[in-house]
């Protein structure tokens, strides 16, 4: 009975290992993924007054409404 006993722990604890396996790839592949999206600029337009983002790095960029080339925000 102890060999049965024993079997199911092992068992168990190999199913666990390959969730926490896979949940640590997806979240770490996730995280990569969207990461670039979630650092954004804020840019505020001086002609027709929109606040709008672009990638992070970038320091000048074009209004989408009136095409006026903006800097970032700075506070």
């Amino acid at each position: 009975m102890l060999q049965l006993t024993a079997a199911a722990v092992a068992y168990c604890a190999l199913v666990g290992g390959v969730f926490l396996a896979l949940w640590s790839y997806y979240d770490r592949r996730d995280h990569a993924r969207f990461e670039v999206e979630r650092r954004k600029t804020t840019f505020h337009c001086r002609r027709c007054d929109a606040l709008y983002s672009a990638p992070a790095g970038t320091d000048l960029a074009p209004c989408p409404r009136c095409d006026q080339s903006n800097a970032r925000l700075s506070f």
